[in-house]
């Protein structure tokens, strides 16, 4: 299994979103252990699990129909 695993920086990094937005907003929201992410030797240190993360955000934007609007708004079909 070839996984590419992150620190909390590095996924910041890689998706532009602030670290404490990753650690504070999606950590078991959007993120989930076990799939995305994983502590290793159970410590506090999480790594993230790219490959996971790069599937589950195309599919979620594939599952997301919208339409941009003239006047600046979107309507979701």
């Amino acid at each position: 299994m070839n996984n590419t695993y992150l620190t909390t920086d590095a996924l910041a990094e890689r998706i532009h979103y602030d670290p404490r937005t990753i650690r504070d907003c999606l950590i078991d929201s959007v993120l989930i252990e076990g799939i995305h992410y994983f502590r290793p030797f159970g410590g506090r240190k999480i790594l993230y699990i790219w490959e996971n993360i790069e599937r589950d955000m195309i599919a979620s934007c594939a599952s997301t129909f919208s339409i941009p609007m003239a006047d600046g708004g979107v309507c979701h079909g």
